[in-house]
């Protein structure tokens, strides 16, 4: 089997394929000034180029974890997810509260989705 490895760092890659499968790493915003509806815009954006770029894209996604750092910004994460995601392809999803790596991040999705 081979796997395949883009945006790779000596300790972790943007994504991964192997058999078929797309797996990306914890997307977080670059702009991290924005507020959780622009960052999560932001990230989303940032997950169709690497599903595109593994010849994949979300209507192929078979699940998403995404992590906010308060509960409260639920509605406003919402918001962006329903305007992106294709609601006759919407994957399993969980939504956790957690401390992100930096604290002006207030998002970070992970996703795995099947190449096109």
């Amino acid at each position: 089997m081979t796997i395949q490895y883009f945006g790779q760092t000596p300790r972790f890659s943007e994504a991964t394929v192997a058999n078929g499968f797309v797996f990306l790493a914890g997307m977080v915003p670059e702009n991290s000034e924005a507020d959780i509806y622009q960052q999560t815009c932001d990230v989303l954006a940032q997950i169709d180029a690497w599903l595109a770029k593994c010849g994949s894209d979300k209507n192929h996604l078979l699940e998403a974890t995404i992590f906010l750092t308060d509960m409260a910004d639920y509605a406003g994460m919402n918001r962006a997810w329903d305007e992106w995601v294709n609601p006759q392809h919407s994957p399993a999803r969980a939504c956790v509260e957690a401390k992100l790596a930096k604290a002006e991040w207030k998002v970070e999705i992970k996703v795995s989705a099947l190449q096109c």
